[in-house]
C-alpha cells in the first residue's frame, strides 16, 4: 500500500498519508455532529416519544438518501447482493438506538455515558473476532487515557458521583446496545462489497428503519401530528440529514481506512462537544475541572491518532 491507498482485500491493512488524515478529520466532525443531536433531539422529545422520533428520523433519512441515490446520482434501483448483511447492520443499529432510550427510563444519562466508554474497547474485541484486526497495545493505552478523561467529563468532575456509580438494570440494557454498536463498525468494512457509498448507506438505513418501526409503530399511531410544534419537524429533518445521513457517510469512510477502535475512540469527544454546545446555547458552562478532563481526552486521542495502526 502506497500514497494513502487502501487494500480492498485485507481488513487489517489501513490507510496512510492524506487518506489517514481525512479519516481522522471525518471522525472529529462525526463526534461534533453527534453531540448536536443530543441537544436538538432532547428538545424534540419533549413533544414526541423518543423511539417515535427515531422512526421519523430514519424515515426522513431514507427519503432524502433515496432521492439522492436514485434521482440525483441515477443509480439503478435493485435489491443489493447478499441483502442479509444490511439486515444485520440494521438490526445492530436499531438495537443500539432503542436500548439507549429504554435504559434512560431506568437510569440517568450520566450512567449511560459511563457505559458508552466501553465501546471502543469492545470494538477492538469484535474487530479481532470478525476480521482478525489487531489493535496495538499503545493504541489501547491511549484509548484508556481518553476514556478516563471522558468519564471525568461525564461525571462533571464529581469524584463522589463517580465512586457512587452502580450497575443496574438500565446500565445492563444499554450495555447490550453498546455491544451492538461496537460490532457495527468493523462490520461496515467486512460487509463492504465495493458498491457506491450512497447505495450502501441507503440499504443500511432502510433496514434500520424496518427494525425501529417494530417498537415505534404503536407510538406513531397515537401521536396528534397536527398539534406538534414546528421545531419537532425541524429536529426530525436535522437528525435525518445531518446526524444520520452525513454521519453514516463519515463513519463508513473512516471505518474503511482506520482500525475499528480508533474510529470509535472519537466518541469520547462527544460529551465535551455537548458541554460546549450547551454553553453556547445559554444553558450554562461546565467547571474548569470538567474542561481539564476534556483536555485529557483530547490528549489521549491525539496520541492515538499519531500512533501506527
Amino acid at each position: 500500500m502506497t500514497n494513502g491507498r487502501i487494500s480492498a482485500n485485507r481488513h487489517n491493512i489501513h490507510a496512510t498519508g492524506r487518506q489517514k488524515l481525512l479519516a481522522h478529520l471525518a471522525m472529529l466532525l462525526f463526534a461534533m455532529l453527534i453531540a448536536s443531536s443530543f441537544s436538538i433531539g432532547g428538545l424534540a422529545t419533549r413533544s414526541m416519544p423518543p423511539i417515535a422520533l427515531q422512526a421519523v428520523r430514519y424515515g426522513a433519512t431514507v427519503a432524502v438518501i433515496g432521492t439522492l441515490c436514485f434521482g440525483v446520482f441515477r443509480h439503478r434501483f435493485r435489491l443489493p447482493a447478499e441483502p442479509a448483511r444490511f439486515f444485520v447492520l440494521g438490526l445492530l443499529m436499531a438495537v443500539y438506538m432503542v436500548t439507549m432510550f429504554i435504559a434512560l427510563q431506568f437510569t440517568a444519562p450520566v450512567a449511560t455515558g459511563a457505559v458508552f466508554t466501553l465501546m471502543p474497547l469492545a470494538s477492538a474485541v469484535f474487530a479481532w473476532m470478525l476480521m482478525r484486526q489487531r489493535t496495538r497495545p499503545d493504541v489501547l493505552l491511549s484509548l484508556l487515557l481518553a476514556a478516563v478523561g471522558a468519564i471525568w467529563v461525564i461525571f462533571r468532575g464529581d469524584l463522589g458521583a463517580l465512586l457512587a456509580f452502580d450497575v443496574g438494570r438500565g446500565e445492563l440494557i444499554y450495555f447490550v446496545g453498546v455491544l451492538c454498536h461496537a460490532a457495527y463498525v468493523p462490520l461496515l468494512r467486512r460487509f463492504n462489497r465495493g458498491e457506491p457509498a450512497i447505495v450502501f448507506v441507503f440499504w443500511a438505513t432502510v433496514c434500520t428503519l424496518l427494525f425501529i418501526l417494530i417498537p415505534a409503530t404503536p407510538q406513531l399511531a397515537s401521536i396528534d401530528y397536527a398539534a406538534l410544534p414546528g421545531f419537532v419537524w425541524f429536529a426530525a429533518i436535522y437528525l435525518a440529514v445531518v446526524t444520520t445521513g452525513i454521519t453514516f457517510f463519515l463513519l463508513q469512510f473512516a471505518s474503511m481506512r482506520l482500525p475499528a477502535p480508533k474510529v470509535l475512540g472519537y466518541g469520547y469527544l462527544t460529551p465535551t462537544f455537548i458541554i460546549i454546545l450547551e454553553g453556547l446555547m445559554g444553558h450554562g458552562w461546565a467547571s474548569a475541572s470538567v474542561f481539564a478532563g476534556a483536555l485529557v481526552t483530547a490528549g489521549g486521542l491525539v496520541l492515538m491518532a499519531r500512533l501506527p495502526d
